[in-house]
């Protein structure tokens, strides 16, 4: 009967899997090229079935080794919750987090929240990183991240989700623009052709073509931008329009611009802001702090208020 492989063994296979190379492996985990490879060859001889292809030049991994190592990494990362768990009963809200958060949410949320946090928790330690979502959720899974900041709808599979509040879309163009007119604006699909759109891999690109019921939009003659700010130059451009986050708008990203954001009809299309993590977590009370936190400054904040007006 085979025996229960152990977290050092999974550890390698997590390595190779990752390196494609023995040497590179052993070194990310500290130990000699030998006995990675001795503990990933009892590995293969417990489970009875090859993990990976090797020859003198290539290691390529088996679809044996591929269904093998999603469970490894589930299991790597329980562990690590189970130690980090058992540190923190003793020292309640004093672990170092470890937060994702979106480019579209950082700058705008980020300093209304952080000094509140670290007024209530001064022991709570946060470190902070910048990504895409699929980025910060593949960084979660692998147990580089404790919890994503982030918009949805997103799929998420089976992680911890607490919603922390709406974030309605606003419509920004020149102050000029025909689309401004209107006592009461709608978002028809004919404007789609006029959408700007941050490049493949911002949320805001598919919930801008949510909200206009269409999945095939095309940036106007292919223009596509990297971030809001350049979005907005685009537009100031005279290039189209684009939509806007209300956290954005509201934060004084149009000033000192020629652009004007105004709110749409009833019911306006909106992102909801959530907070994730690890359906195993060991940093519940944590987790349960901060999205109470960010609860709190979304109500209390001017710039987050549901208020409905012309803004510049």
């Amino acid at each position: 009967m085979a025996y229960l492989p152990s977290l050092r063994q999974l550890s390698y296979l997590v390595a190779l899997a990752k390196e494609l190379n023995f040497t590179r492996a052993a070194e990310a985990c500290f130990v000699g090229q030998s006995t990675l490879s001795a503990g990933l060859k009892e590995l293969e001889e417990s489970l009875g079935v090859q993990l990976f292809e090797r020859d003198r030049q290539n290691v390529s991994i088996t679809p044996a080794g591929l269904e093998v190592l999603g469970r490894a990494k589930t299991i790597l990362a329980a562990s690590e919750d189970l130690v980090q768990r058992a540190e923190s009963l003793g020292k309640p809200m004093s672990a170092t987090i470890r937060l994702g958060v979106i480019p579209t949410i950082a700058p705008f949320l980020l300093p209304l929240v952080m000094p509140k946090i670290r007024k209530r928790f001064p022991n709570l330690k946060i470190t902070l990183r910048e990504d895409l979502t699929a980025n910060l959720l593949t960084r979660l899974a692998d147990h580089q991240l404790d919890f994503a900041l982030i918009a949805l709808p997103y799929e998420l599979g089976n992680l911890l989700v607490e919603e922390l509040f709406s974030d309605e879309f606003w419509l920004v163009a020149r102050s000029d623009d025909p689309a401004l007119k209107a006592k009461e604006i709608t978002l028809p699909i004919k404007m789609a052709d006029r959408l700007l759109l941050l490049e493949e891999g911002h949320c805001i690109r598919e919930h801008s073509m949510q909200a206009c019921k269409k999945s095939d939009i095309r940036n106007v003659d292919g223009y596509e931008a990297t971030s809001l700010l350049t979005l907005i130059q685009m537009v100031e451009s005279g290039l189209g329009i684009a939509l806007l986050p209300e956290m954005a708008i509201k934060s004084g990203l149009l000033n000192h611009s020629d652009l004007e954001a105004r709110p749409l009809a009833t019911p306006a299309p909106k992102r909801v802001i959530a907070l994730v993590a690890r359906a195993s977590t060991a940093h519940q009370e944590e987790f349960l702090a901060l999205s109470s936190c960010i609860k709190e400054c979304s109500e209390m904040s001017q710039g987050l208020k549901r208020t409905r007006g012309i803004s510049k």
